[in-house]
């Protein structure tokens, strides 16, 4: 019998690792560590109207490649009906082999909706009206998405002026998954935005405070770390090109925010040391309130400046960047170790260049006092895929232990990207089955399933605490 595209053992290329899959990691809860999920529609357990408003709206990994087939932005982000974009979605799916899309669409399909049907133009209108009925029922409001993937923590990801009102409505409500917040401050860091100013007015609103001076902005800033502290937050995030280190001052730090605030220019020396001091402070504080701090280097954001003014950020404009990041980053960890102040750490890079940059930086500072302290991140955005992935557990397996590694994230805005999970565990039960049928693990199922559980959800579970 010929199997569906999206089969049992899809991925799956020898015995162990199907036992492997089905045996240890297929079961175990998901723990979303770090999403873009947004809040509202899990407090008022929002029930889409069609299938193109859950799978389809707002995600720029699909829209680039749309672009790329030459569909026109009408049909993408513009004013069609949500029927013409599906169609044009599934007229460009065949076209993504190769790319992770094709194995997500597909994931998505069979786990959410049951299909197994490879999508395309000529089955797209028969695909959208089948998953929009279904979407469009109370069995698949936002709630019950995350039940069916078996999702036991969500952690969406939030601004310091966020009023976490949808995160307070959720906890008063018994829901079994979790949801908690990230606090993720990077609009107070750069200092450099156009915008800078507008935002620190929007802060001291939000901490019900005046802030005139780089002391208040501190004080402002701990006040909302006690807020989100206050309500469930442990987690911090930061999504920065590269982590700036200059020497500096407390003094030099009160000047270079009062020239800003008096919109006066400031040198890239002064910019550093700005952004340095500042992510110190944080990150001191981070450490004082017991968080996990999380930082997404390498990104190099809103390329095309044309459409760009048209459809602002996140809307697929970003690449890959090649900043040096080993040294500055070597020494911003450095700086809070020495003064013992260095909380759990986890660093994600999105130039597959660094990957052994950070699978050894991260021995550096793990210092026997928490297993796993500080962790080399799971492929993420560009390197979400079979290729990447594998990739970094092999450097981290390499450089590191593997088995004190603490897994998957979505980073996603979708409520039906969860089988990206499934799609990690698959990759990594696939890898360790394949060493073991070399012969380069032993078969020990036993051992190696647990390793597999950890991975997937137990070391997730005791690093983060929620």
């Amino acid at each position: 019998m010929k199997y569906p595209f999206i089969h049992d053992n899809f991925i799956l290329e020898n015995q162990f690792s199907e036992e492997l899959y089905h045996s240890y990691a297929s079961k175990m809860p998901i723990i979303d560590y770090h999403c873009h999920l947004n809040p509202k529609n899990i407090a008022k357990d929002t029930i889409f109207n069609t299938i193109s408003d859950v799978w389809i709206s707002g995600d720029h990994y699909k829209w680039r490649a749309m672009r790329t087939l030459g569909i026109d932005e009408n049909f993408i982000t513009g004013n069609a009906s949500p029927e013409e974009k599906f169609r044009n979605w599934a007229k460009t799916v065949p076209y993504t082999m190769r790319n992770p899309l094709y194995h997500w669409t597909h994931l998505e399909l069979a786990r959410y909706f049951d299909i197994t049907e490879l999508l395309k133009e000529s089955n797209a209108q028969e695909i959208y009206q089948a998953t929009t009925a279904m979407v469009n029922t109370p069995e698949f409001s936002t709630r019950n998405l995350l039940r069916k993937m078996n999702v036991e923590v969500v952690c969406t990801t939030e601004d310091p002026i966020d009023t976490l009102e949808y995160h307070q409505q959720i906890a008063k409500n018994s829901f079994a998954t979790k949801i908690s917040t990230s606090f993720r401050p990077d609009k107070a860091i750069v200092i450099s935005s156009d915008t800078y100013n507008e935002y620190i007015d929007s802060l001291s609103k939000a901490a019900e405070m005046t802030i005139e001076t780089y002391d208040d902005l501190c004080e402002a800033l701990r006040k909302r770390i006690v807020y989100f502290n206050e309500n469930g937050c442990k987690v911090s995030d930061h999504g920065l090109n590269q982590i700036s280190f200059e020497n500096y001052t407390e003094s030099d730090l009160r000047t270079i925010f009062s020239k800003k605030r008096s919109h006066q220019m400031l040198s890239e020396e002064e910019i550093n040391q700005f952004q340095c001091g500042l992510l110190i402070f944080l990150a001191e504080t981070y450490h004082e309130m017991g968080w996990v701090q999380q930082y997404h280097l390498g990104a190099l954001r809103n390329n095309n400046t044309r459409m760009h003014t048209i459809l602002g950020p996140d809307t697929g404009w970003d690449s890959i960047g090649d900043y040096p990041q080993a040294q500055k980053l070597s020494q911003f960890l450095n700086a809070l170790d020495t003064k013992d102040k260095l909380t759990k750490t986890i660093i994600y890079n999105l130039n597959p260049a660094d990957n052994e940059v950070m699978a050894t930086m991260i021995g550096n500072f793990n210092d026997g006092t928490i297993k796993g302290k500080v962790q080399f991140g799971s492929g993420w955005w560009f390197l979400d895929q079979k290729d990447g992935m594998t990739k970094q557990l092999n450097a981290l397996s390499n450089m590191g232990l593997i088995s004190c590694f603490i897994g998957m994230l979505t980073d996603s805005r979708s409520f039906l990207s969860y089988p990206r999970h499934e799609y990690f565990r698959r990759i990594l039960c696939n890898l360790l089955g394949a060493e073991i049928a070399k012969g380069e693990l032993p078969n020990d199922m036993e051992w190696i399933g647990k390793m597999v559980q950890d991975i997937c959800y137990n070391n997730a579970n005791e690093y983060f605490q929620f």
